[in-house]
């Protein structure tokens, strides 16, 4: 493991290296539509094969030398994490890593049977995807018809195993699921969890993204208003995409994830480590870093952390603040590769 850096790792407009996300699996067992349709120019999703997958080993080596750079917050994503066999075994060894906050996004299905296992290996938090509570519109998003109760049960399964409170994402499509906006914020008040609504985004090449159903999150807040009352709050820490809000009443907060309207790119401290170990400096990239033919060719920890900071030094990726009507045709990386 790299020793800790003596100054932070900083690109060319400023940004420190603060967060790392790691995508350990590119397959999932939902086919949501804005991340993983069933098709992709009429074939199946195509999926890496096994080998190409970084070993839990070369992500632990990975996430060791980032801590020395000045990561002090890794999740792992992917595709669907908890897919991954074994995966409380990569939490012990990441949660052994001095200094650096563990959590992981899931959709929640395989919570029930594994919530507890992931606490005990060193999990602290987790963020579950749920862009329904009404369970035909749920299903249809999904695309494999899985209810949402059994995602309810495993958001409860984290609860209990104390990885709360849980954050809960929404992914809120104009014209799709909009009118379940009010309904999970009535749902979730009071609970502890906070739950984020995210605006639907361009990534990937495959999702069919249009702008017209881009819902801003000024009108997601302007909605809730009119049923519960709500004041904006400051940021956690800087670099915090969420915009906070909470009920006027007490009864917890809400958080907006602007990324079409309201670009951040001027405070993101992320770097995204894919499921075949190439490293990306934004996640509307077009081209990744190919970290594990260093990993693989012998590369010692000091030359993969002087090929990391190089990488950060000369990022300059700011695609929100950029965004224009012919950007989304570009073809950029899937999620499921790099995760959310």
């Amino acid at each position: 493991m790299v020793s800790g850096s003596h100054s932070p790792l900083v690109d060319n407009l400023g940004r420190r290296l603060r967060d790392l996300r790691i995508s350990v699996i590119d397959r999932c067992n939902f086919r949501c539509t804005y991340c993983m349709p069933k098709t992709v120019f009429g074939r199946d999703y195509p999926f890496l094969p096994r080998a190409d997958l970084l070993s839990f080993e070369e992500i632990a080596r990975i996430a060791g030398i980032f801590a020395g750079l000045g990561v002090n917050k890794i999740r792992l994503t992917g595709g669907e994490p908890l897919l991954r066999r074994h995966l409380d075994n990569l939490v012990t060894q990441l949660a052994a890593i001095p200094g650096v906050e563990l959590t992981l996004t899931s959709n929640g299905s395989l919570l029930p049977e594994m919530a507890a296992r992931l606490a005990a290996a060193g999990l602290r938090r987790v963020t579950v995807s749920l862009d329904a509570l009404d369970d035909a519109i749920f299903r249809r998003m999904n695309d494999v018809d899985f209810p949402v109760a059994e995602v309810l049960r495993g958001i409860e399964a984290a609860a209990a195993a104390g990885l709360a409170p849980l954050k809960i994402n929404m992914v809120v499509k104009r014209g799709t699921n909009d009118d379940q906006i009010v309904p999970l914020a009535e749902h979730f008040r009071g609970s502890g969890h906070i739950l984020r609504f995210i605006e639907y985004m361009d990534v990937g090449s495959h999702n069919g993204w249009r702008m017209d159903e881009v819902l801003p999150s000024a009108e997601v807040i302007a909605r809730i208003q009119q049923r519960f009352p709500l004041e904006p709050i400051g940021a956690n820490y800087p670099g915090e995409v969420a915009e906070r809000w909470r009920y006027t009443d007490g009864a917890g907060e809400i958080g907006v994830i602007s990324s079409v309207t309201q670009a951040f790119c001027r405070d993101c401290t992320r770097i995204r480590l894919s499921t075949d170990g190439r490293l990306y400096t934004c996640l509307f990239a077009t081209t990744g870093h190919d970290l594990r033919a260093l990993l693989r060719e012998g590369a010692n920890d000091a030359e993969i952390a002087a090929f990391i900071a190089a990488l950060w030094h000369a990022r300059g990726d700011r695609y929100s603040e950029i965004r224009h009507a012919a950007t989304p045709v570009t073809r950029k990386v899937e999620m499921s590769y790099i995760g959310g």
